[in-house]
C-alpha cells in the first residue's frame, strides 16, 4: 500500500474548509448580509446614484485599459525572461514580483512623485501636453503597476515548458514567425493568458492604496469605487458601503466565472488539437 506524505482526506479537507470558511467565506457572507439588510429600493438607490455610477465608470474603464496594456507588455516581458539571458536578468525577474512585496501606499506615493508635473517623468510629459497625475491616466498607470505580475507569472511557466520542437516543426514547414506564434504558441498560451487577465482585472478593480495618491479623488471624475466605499465607512454609513462594495464583488465574480468558462473551452480545444 502506497503511503502518502500528506495527511489523509478527512484532515486535509477539514483544514482546507476551515481556512476557506474563516478567511474567504465569512467576510464575504457578512458583506452580502449587510447589503441585503437594505430593501430593494434603497439598495438600488445607493448603487445607482450618480456618484456611484461615475465611480464604476472610472474604475472599470481604467481597469480595462490597464489589463489591455498588461496583456501586451506582460506577455512580452514573460517572453524575454523565458527566452533570453542578459546581464541583470535575475534582477529584472525579481523586480516583477516587487508589486507583491511593496506596500501599495508606498507605490502610490512613488508613482505620484514620478508623474507629478514637477516629477522626473511628469515634467517631460507635461512639456508634451500630457498630464498623468490626478487624471484617469494616472489611475491606469497605478493599476498597471500592481497587476502586471499576475500576467507575467501565469504565462512564464507555460513558456518555459513549451517544447521547442513545436516551433522547429513550424519553421520546417515554412511558417513565418508570426504564423508560428499565432498558430502554434498562442493556442497553448491562451488558458494561462485568460487566467492572468482575469486576475489582473480583478486586482485592478479592488486596488486602493496605490491609486488614491495619484488619482486626485475628484467625485464624478477620478474617484474610484474602492475610495467611495472607504468614504461611506468613514461616514459610518455601513449599509451604503456594503451595497457599493457588493457591486465590485459581483463584478469580480462574474469576470472570474466568464474567464473560467473561456479557459475551459480553450483547454478543450488544445487537447483536441
Amino acid at each position: 500500500m502506497r503511503r502518502n506524505v500528506l495527511p489523509g482526506l478527512s484532515l486535509s479537507l477539514g483544514v482546507t474548509l476551515f481556512y476557506v470558511g474563516l478567511i474567504v467565506v465569512l467576510p464575504l457572507t457578512a458583506l452580502i448580509f449587510k447589503a441585503a439588510s437594505l430593501g430593494p429600493a434603497d439598495y438600488w438607490s445607493i448603487i445607482s446614484s450618480p456618484r456611484a455610477v461615475a465611480s464604476y465608470r472610472v474604475t472599470v474603464l481604467t481597469a480595462l485599459g490597464a489589463t489591455a496594456f498588461n496583456l501586451v507588455f506582460g506577455l512580452a516581458l514573460a517572453w524575454v525572461l523565458t527566452r533570453y539571458r542578459f546581464p541583470g536578468w535575475r534582477l529584472v525577474d525579481a523586480m516583477v514580483d516587487l508589486p507583491f512585496a511593496l506596500p501599495t501606499a508606498v507605490a502610490g506615493i512613488s508613482l505620484t512623485a514620478l508623474f507629478a508635473s514637477n516629477g522626473w517623468f511628469g515634467s517631460v510629459l507635461s512639456d508634451l501636453g500630457i498630464k498623468v497625475a490626478y487624471t484617469p491616466l494616472g489611475i491606469m498607470i497605478a493599476m498597471c503597476f500592481t497587476s502586471l505580475p499576475f500576467i507575467v507569472r501565469t504565462v512564464q511557466p507555460v513558456l518555459e515548458d513549451l517544447d521547442p520542437a513545436l516551433e522547429e516543426a513550424g519553421q520546417s514547414l515554412g511558417g513565418s514567425d508570426w504564423t508560428i506564434f499565432r498558430k502554434v504558441i498562442f493556442p497553448l498560451l491562451k488558458p494561462a493568458l485568460l487566467a492572468g487577465l482575469s486576475l489582473s482585472f480583478a486586482r485592478s478593480l479592488g486596488e486602493f492604496g496605490a491609486i488614491i495618491f495619484i488619482a486626485g479623488n475628484q467625485p464624478m471624475s477620478t474617484e474610484i469605487t474602492a475610495l467611495l466605499v472607504f468614504i461611506r465607512l468613514e461616514e459610518y454609513d455601513y449599509q451604503a458601503a456594503a451595497a457599493i462594495a457588493s457591486v465590485l464583488l459581483f463584478t469580480a465574480f462574474a469576470m472570474l466565472a466568464i474567464t473560467n468558462l473561456l479557459q475551459a473551452r480553450a483547454l478543450r480545444y488544445t487537447v483536441r488539437n
